[in-house]
């Protein structure tokens, strides 16, 4: 008499035995030499999931070389600027934006210089840079040195905190232009700061219709 091969699980059982002593699946005659198609399903299925399980290993380990590369190649903040940095977090988590504070307390690096990465593809004159998606931010001396207090430096983190959640350059300006009434980030504070004016041109340039109010269609719609 022939032996049955199960067809649930595969191994071959005596003649005669009507069920599998694996895993007691009916073994019917017709199915005694039939191909396991539903084995052969399981194990392709288990192959692709290791294979995406070495891909994606490989791909963290790039990641992490990366970062690490990020950080070797740049200077910690020094024990004063760290002490500057979290008041700043402090007035901004107070002007409202805790989910912000929270982050940049939490999962960002912060350098105060260049990493080789900043170096390679160069920028324009700034109080910061992030990189994303590594949740790495530069504070440039100018950071601390311009701005005038911790309103302004939150100001440049609420900035910065829109790049860190993957947002591009023109709805970074536009959201913290919109939100530094919140911070007391004002007109009739600071007004003559060179951050803050710095700030103005940057929205006037990449975000023009904020600036497209009142009676000749010039003044800051953010002021009304």
């Amino acid at each position: 008499m022939n032996s049955r091969k199960c067809p649930r699980c595969g191994p071959v059982n005596f003649a005669g035995t009507e069920v599998c002593k694996r895993c007691g699946t009916a073994l019917g005659e017709a199915d005694s030499h039939a191909p396991d198609e539903a084995a052969k399903a399981v194990r392709g299925f288990g192959w692709l999931i290791k294979r995406a399980l070495v891909v994606l290993s490989v791909v963290l380990a790039l990641l992490l070389i990366f970062y690490g590369s990020l950080l070797k190649s740049s200077e910690r903040l020094s024990y004063d600027q760290q002490q500057v940095l979290a008041s700043s977090i402090n007035t901004l988590e107070a002007g409202g934006f805790s989910r912000e504070a929270f982050i940049l307390r939490n999962f960002v690096a912060f350098r105060a210089t260049d990493n080789w990465w900043n170096r390679y593809v160069g920028h324009r004159e700034a109080y910061a840079a992030t990189n994303f998606p590594f949740e790495v931010v530069t504070l440039y001396p100018e950071f601390f040195n311009n701005a005038v207090d911790d309103t302004e430096r939150a100001a440049i983190l609420l900035h910065e905190s829109y790049h860190l959640f993957g947002s591009g350059e023109q709805p970074a300006l536009e959201g913290t232009w919109r939100n530094k009434k919140r911070l007391g980030w004002t007109k009739d504070k600071y007004a003559q700061t060179k951050v803050f004016r710095n700030t103005r041109e940057l929205t006037v340039n990449q975000v023009p219709q904020l600036f497209q109010c009142g009676l000749e269609n010039n003044a800051d719609c953010t002021d009304f």
